[in-house]
This record gives structure tokens, C-alpha cells and sequence, in this order.
């Protein structure tokens, strides 16, 4: 789909006008065509790799887990961390990595800052096919990683729990090693290539952004500020390194909880980190980013990343409240679990709804102060106007993203727990071995709906850093200034609705794909019990793989439909208005009615993430909070109400929920690439 995708993307560049830029620098149509499609193709087979490294370890990681924690839980919770973390810093590192050799080998190429040459504060713009590859392939590995984990675990859960009453991760479940491996499909493949698109697009919109504000403030050395996002996420790498490696094995125990919580053992790593981001933070302001003309300015954008990293730390306590067991809002929907299933998913729906208020005040309060504090550095331009405000947004986001490896440990964590905990069950070791894993599963619950959380915020920041890029780069090609969007025209207001709806009907695909492939599972799963009667008493054995390519198959066929929506419709909506604005007599009518899709679809698709995320998890979580003894335990009505919420919860959180916030991104990161088409 990538290739097919790069011939539309070279067939459209090569057809298109060229910008003022271009024909300064020399820069063909040809040229300009191949280096966004070679960049494209790049980002999507890098995001590719992303993913594979993040399958390659957990699965090499999970066993050595399980083999540790018969040993000691301490041992076992510090593997799990540095197997997640290696893969986080190789998907940090790639990103990096990746666009500065894109950027080293464009500047060498096409001769940047000879005379006669392109501006270096251009080359930024060339790197875009980069993002949009990235993500491209990220929407995908999300999509079909999620229908694949879920409609693996929903149909293991309601045949084996809720019909056999066997427990989770039983070896005579024909679907459990169909979930075990939708784990690390769901999860690391698909976490690893989401964050690589987030790092990627904050990059990229953070130098183009850079750029632009050079050149409009005719700074003499613009590289600092086009160079300053990878630095920052250069640091990222050893600061979170540090913090993985402050989580040693100091002392044995066999029994975590009565040491101490291995939630608060994470906790104390994130704190190392954030303190060490803050620091690291403030030395690369003031290295690249000092200037004569505005000598405080690298103070200002110092605060706005300390804006950003505070965001973060907030952002992760928030969704850490609402999802984990220790808190009132899952007792409480673990209550409502003991009066029926009707009580438990109206109680999870509305906390799910509730959960959007606080982050929505959090990520307000942050673009408007980090927009201040940037706008009021001393930067002007040349007719005396403050230039700085999208800057200092794009540093906040930098800031949220300067601990985006140990995030990503915290998450890559939670798979590799949950299989280990599988493998336990599997090979039948004594209780004790169990609940050590148990443990270390719940909180890698709560550190994967953290890390959404976490995606989300960075997400809604980058989609507005890419959503003042995209109106930069009309401007540029329409020779126009295009910096605001009017609703009250009726066509935009149209473009607007068009969004939010593409939104919703995004998540119903996701969901009922999950749905549609979880029936074929509980069809094959009760198949099998009612065919080999000596599943039950171990003395047939079942035919796993059956379940495992039912749902790769699925995957691969479901995903194309809501992935195909995201691609076209913005591209249609473009096209079509152009045509519109070309017979009424309104040029840039396409540009605006898709920058009116952009922005409602970023304000839905963020609230409905938070919302799919949150009451998934919490569903989760109240599940295991009865797990553990409460409200009659294990088995017990309030138990099967329990499970009956998380079966509904399950594509919320692992689905719909993550795709969302990959599909925001890609929304913006594709009206970037093909901008000069609605013109």
C-alpha cells in the first residue's frame, strides 16, 4: 500500500507548480517529486522497523520474565524494564537518526546555503514525506495490530472465562496463544511504530516551524533553531537511559507487594528522568537557541519546555487516576459491578466521559502559555511583529516529548509482563510464581493506559503544530498570507462537520471489525470444545493455530476499510471544494474547507481517544481489582458483570482508542504532502 501510495504522491508532485522557493534554488519538479517520495517510502519502511524491534524483543524478553520471576519479583520486574526500554531507545533513536541522515544528505545534495542554492530554512519542508510515511504506516500497524490483540482476547475470554469458567491464560483455551501473541502484535508493534510517527511529525513540524521564524526574523544563523528538536530528543535517549537504569535489583524478595509497589519503583525512574529532562532541557535552550537580536529568548522557550514536560508529568497522573485500582473511579465502577452488567458498562461509560475534562483543561492551559511565553521572547520580525507564539508551542511539544523513551519502556513493560504471566499459567508453576506476574500485569495495565494517555496529549500538540505548518505551506504556494480559517462560511462549516464525523465512523469501523472477527473466534473456539471432548481433562490437545490465522487473517482484511477512509477522505473533501471554489469564485475554498476537517477532526479525535482509553482501561482494571478478592472474587456474579465490561472495553482501549490518535496525526501529516493539490 505504500508503494501504491508513493506512485499517487510522485504522479501528484510531478503535475503540480512549483513555490517561489523552488525556482530560486533550482529545484525541479522531478527532483522535488523523487526526494518526497524517497522520504516517504523511507519513513514508512523505518516506522515498519520500528514496530518489528519492538515484536523482536518482547517476544525474546517474555520467557526470560517468567523464568525470573521464580527466582525473585524484583528481578523479574528489572528484566521486563530493560527489555522494554532497549526497544523504546531503538525507536527514540531511529527517529533521529533517521531525519538527520535525511537532513545531512539533502544539505549535501542539493548544496544548501551556496549561492543560487535553496535556504536552508527550506530544507525542512523537503522532509515531510518523512512524517507522512511514518505515520502512514503507523495507522496500519495500530489498526490491524489492535482488531488482531482484541478479537483474539475477547473471543479467549468469553468462551474460556465466562462459558468453560477456565482460567485466563490456560493452556486447554484453543484461542490463548491467539492472545498472547495479539500482546506483542497490539501493543509493541504497534505502540513502537505510534510513537516513532509522534517523535517523526514534532520533529519535522518543530524544524519546519524553526525555519520559518528564522526567516521571518532574519536571524543570521537559523540551524540552531532548525537543528534544536534533534538535540533535544538526542538527550532524550540518555536521560531515559539513566532513569531505566535506576531501577536496580538492590535487594531479593519473593513477594513484591510487601516490599514495595513496583508502580511506585516506575514512578521513582520517571521522576529521575523528568528532573534530568528539565536540566538537559534548559542547557540545549540556551545552546541553540540564543540570539543578539532577542538575548532572553532562549529563557522563554526554556519555560515553554518546562510547560511541555509538566504537561507530561500531569497528563500521566491523570489517566493514572482514572484507570488505576488504588483510585475512586475504578472501586466505584467495580461497585456498580455487583448490581448486574447494566450498572457496570453505564458506569464505565460515563466515567469514560467524565475522564476528558481534566486533560482537555491541562492541554488548553499548556498551548495558550506555551503560545505567550513564545510570543512574548523578543523575536520580531521585520515590520516589528512578535513572531515566536507557534514556536513556543512547538517547544512545549518538544518538552512533552523529552521523556518519550521511558514512556515508552513503561509501556513496551506492560506486554512483556502480560506474556510472561501467560507463559506461567501455560507451564503450570506454583501459585506464588503467578502472583508475582499478576502484579507486575496489573501495573504494566496501568502504565499502557498511561502511555496512551501520554500519546494523546502529544498528539493533540503535534496535530497543531502541523496544522500551522499546513497553513504556512498554502501561504507559500498560494503567494497569499493564509492564516486563519472562517466557520462562518458555510462550506468550511461542512469541511468542519466532515471531520468530526470521519472521526466517529473511523471508531465504529474499528470496533465492529474487532466485533465481526471475535465472533469467528468464539465460533472456532466452541467448535473445538464440543469436537475434542478430552480438551477439558488434558487429555487432547487443542489446534491453536487455527485461531491464530483466523484472526491474521482478519486483521489483515479489516483494516484496509477504516485505513482506506482516513487516506481518501481528506484528499476527496480537497478536490472536490477546489472544483467548488474554482466555479464560485473562491480560490483558496479547498485549502480552507480542508483545514476546517483538520481542526475539528483533531478536536473530536482527541476527545474521543481520551474517552475509548480511559473507560477501557478502567473497565480492565475494575476486572482485576475483583480478581484480587473484592466484591466475592474470582467467579462470583460481580466477577462475570466484570468481565462483561472489559469484553466491551477491550476495542475501546486497544482498538478504536489508539488508532485514533495515530489517525489525527496522519490527517494532518497527509494535507501537508498534498497541499498544493487543493489550490
Amino acid at each position: 500500500m505504500a508503494v501504491l501510495l508513493g506512485l499517487v504522491i510522485l504522479s501528484i508532485y510531478l503535475f503540480r507548480g512549483k513555490t517561489p522557493q523552488q525556482e530560486s534554488s533550482g529545484l525541479g519538479r522531478s527532483m522535488s517529486a523523487f526526494i518526497t517520495v524517497a522520504a516517504f517510502l523511507l519513513g514508512a519502511l523505518c516506522s515498519g522497523i520500528a514496530g518489528y524491534v519492538g515484536m523482536w524483543v518482547s517476544v525474546r524478553a517474555n520467557v526470560r520474565v517468567s523464568s525470573a520471576a521464580r527466582r525473585s519479583a524484583r528481578e523479574a520486574l528489572q528484566i521486563a524494564v530493560r527489555a522494554g526500554g532497549f526497544s523504546a531507545l531503538v525507536v527514540v533513536g531511529m527517529a533521529v537518526v533517521g531525519i538527520a541522515i535525511l537532513y545531512a544528505t539533502f544539505y549535501v545534495l542539493l548544496g544548501v546555503d551556496s549561492p543560487g542554492a535553496m535556504k536552508v530554512t527550506d530544507l525542512p519542508l523537503l522532509l515531510v514525506g518523512y512524517g507522512f510515511g511514518a505515520s502512514f504506516v503507523a495507522l496500519f500497524a495500530q489498526l490491524g495490530g489492535g482488531i488482531y490483540t482484541k478479537a483474539a482476547d475477547v473471543g479467549a475470554d468469553l468462551v474460556g472465562k465466562v462459558e468453560q469458567g477456565i482460567p485466563e491464560d490456560d493452556p486447554r483455551n484453543p484461542a490463548v496463544i491467539a492472545d498472547l501473541v495479539g500482546d506483542n502484535v497490539g501493543d509493541c508493534a504497534a505502540r513502537g511504530a505510534d510513537l516513532f510517527e509522534s517523535i517523526a511529525a514534532e520533529i519535522i513540524s518543530a524544524m519546519i516551524l524553526g525555519g520559518t521564524m528564522a526567516q521571518r526574523c532574519k536571524l543570521e544563523d537559523p540551524s540552531g533553531f532548525i537543528l534544536f528538536p534533534l538535540v533535544v530528543h538526542s538527550f532524550d535517549l540518555v536521560i531515559s537511559s539513566i532513569g531505566i537504569f535506576s531501577i536496580r535489583n538492590t535487594y531479593d524478595s519473593g513477594v513484591l507487594g510487601a516490599v514495595e509497589d513496583p508502580m511506585s519503583i516506575l514512578q521513582k525512574g520517571y521522576s529521575v528522568t523528568i528532573v534530568l529532562a528539565v536540566l538537559t532541557f534548559g542547557l540545549s535552550t540556551r545552546w541553540m537557541l540564543y540570539t543578539e537580536q532577542a538575548p532572553s529568548a532562549w529563557l522563554n522557550f526554556a519555560l515553554c519546555g518546562l510547560v511541555g514536560i509538566m504537561t507530561a508529568y500531569v497528563f500521566v497522573w491523570i489517566t493514572k487516576y482514572y484507570t488505576d485500582y488504588k483510585h475512586e473511579p475504578v472501586r466505584m465502577l467495580a461497585l456498580s459491578s455487583s448490581t448486574g452488567h447494566g450498572t457496570n458498562i453505564i458506569a464505565g461509560v460515563s466515567l469514560g466521559l467524565e475522564s476528558t475534562a481534566l486533560p482537555v483543561l491541562v492541554i488548553s492551559i499548556a498551548i495558550v502559555s506555551a503560545y505567550w511565553l513564545g510570543h512574548t521572547s523578543g523575536l520580531v520580525d521585520e515590520s516589528g511583529n512578535p513572531t515566536g507564539g507557534l514556536f513556543g508551542t512547538a517547544v512545549a511539544t518538544m518538552g512533552m516529548l523529552s521523556t518519550a523513551a521511558y514512556v515508552l519502556t513503561m509501556d513496551m513493560f506492560g506486554p512483556i509482563a502480560d506474556n510472561a504471566g501467560g507463559i506461567v499459567e501455560m507451564s503450570q508453576q506454583p501459585e506464588s510464581v503467578r502472583e508475582i506476574t499478576d502484579v507486575l500485569d496489573a501495573v504494566g495495565n496501568t502504565t499502557k493506559a498511561t502511555t496512551k494517555g501520554f500519546a494523546i496529549g502529544s498528539a493533540a500538540l503535534a496535530s497543531f503544530l502541523l496544522f500551522s505548518a499546513y497553513m504556512d505551506e498554502v501561504a507559500t504556494f498560494a503567494h497569499v498570507p493564509f492564516n486563519q480559517v472562517d466557520i462562518a462560511i458555510p462550506e468550511v462549516f461542512v469541511g468542519g462537520l466532515l471531520g468530526s464525523m470521519l472521526i466517529f465512523l473511523f471508531s465504529a469501523w474499528a470496533c465492529s471489525a474487532v466485533g465481526r472477527t471475535a465472533q469467528e473466534v468464539v465460533k472456532e473456539v466452541r467448535r473445538q470444545f464440543i469436537e475434542r471432548p478430552g480438551i477439558m481433562d488434558y487429555k487432547e490437545k487443542p489446534d491453536y493455530g487455527r485461531c491464530v490465522s483466523i484472526v491474521a487473517s482478519a486483521s489483515l482484511r479489516e483494516m484496509i476499510k477504516p485505513g482506506a477512509l482516513a487516506i481518501i477522505s481528506p484528499i476527496v473533501v480537497g478536490l472536490v471544494f477546489r472544483v467548488l471554489g474554482y466555479y464560485t469564485g473562491h480560490p483558496l475554498l479547498g485549502a480552507k474547507v480542508v483545514a476546517a476537517m483538520l481542526m475539528f477532526a483533531t478536536v473530536s479525535g482527541i476527545l474521543m481517544a481520551l474517552f475509548l482509553n480511559t473507560a477501557g482501561g478502567a473497565w480492565d482494571n475494575a476486572k482485576k481489582y475483583i480478581e484480587t478478592g473484592a466484591l466475592g472474587g474470582k467467579g462470583s456474579d460481580s466477577h462475570k458483570a466484570a468481565v462483561t465490561g472489559d469484553t466491551v472495553g477491550d476495542p475501546f482501549k486497544d482498538t478504536a482508542g489508539p488508532s485514533l490518535h495515530v489517525l489525527i496525526k496522519m490527517l494532518a501529516t497527509i494535507t501537508l504532502v498534498m497541499a498544493p493539490i487543493f489550490l
